[in-house]
């Protein structure tokens, strides 16, 4: 009913930059929340950055990544500045979905893309 297709990983260079997309599509109200949260080899899937009433990010990345929304779009970006092979993992989106005037958002998440960054 809902798919979020993340768009922008790949293999980069400590010290370089790339900016993940996201684009909610389907039976869409409204989205509540949008996010991005990554896991990497062997460690639990953690939150990057959270954009809903407020912005938050991860300690690990505050001064480095930013979040935003395009609304109309029902997209969610992450700008991801100064990377350092610690960030290296799959990055997830995730989105709260509202489907209908009555219903509550709904926890939708996207497949996943590969962000390697090297040293």
């Amino acid at each position: 009913q809902v798919q979020l297709v993340e768009s922008g990983g790949g293999l980069v260079q400590a010290g370089g930059s790339l900016r993940l997309s996201c684009a909610a599509s389907g039976r869409i109200f409204s989205i509540n929340f949008m996010g991005w949260y990554r896991q990497a080899p062997g460690k639990q899937r953690e939150l990057v950055a959270f954009s809903g009433g407020s912005i938050n990010y991860a300690d690990t990345v505050k001064g480095r990544f930013t979040i935003s929304r395009d609304n109309a779009k029902n997209t969610v970006y992450l700008q991801m500045n100064s990377l350092k092979p610690e960030d290296t993992a799959v990055y997830y989106c995730n989105a709260g979905v509202v489907q209908t005037r009555e219903s509550i958002p709904y926890p939708y998440w996207g497949q996943g893309t590969q962000v390697t960054v090297s040293s």
